[in-house]
């Protein structure tokens, strides 16, 4: 499911959300609700190839993904995994909400 939200004035985010309830990726802020809403469209239309999401560890060891547009742009970032196979679980968990093989 994705939810979208007002963050601050003239600020929106959307949220990937599980159906458990949690959330597998926020999005970057945007500023223009009408360019959140062709993301989401995208998003739910097109179909995400692995190079679109993008595995990270930070500095605390900690694992997390990126999903990028086709220019490479960040459009999201998941929250923190303690386990790379969690992080993978996350990323399948992603995939599964919005449809994507």
């Amino acid at each position: 499911m994705i939810t979208v939200e007002n963050i601050e004035e003239n600020s929106f985010q959307f949220k990937v959300i599980s159906r458990s309830g949690n959330t597998l990726l926020k999005s970057i802020p945007f500023e223009q609700k009408g360019e959140l809403e062709q993301t989401v469209q995208q998003l739910s239309n097109t179909q995400t190839t692995s190079q679109k999401v993008e595995r990270k560890t930070n500095l605390d060891g900690k694992f997390l993904f990126h999903l990028k547009n086709n220019e490479g742009k960040i459009l999201g970032t998941s929250g923190l995994y303690t386990s790379e196979a969690g992080m993978e679980n996350g990323i399948k968990n992603f995939r599964k909400n919005l449809n994507i093989p």
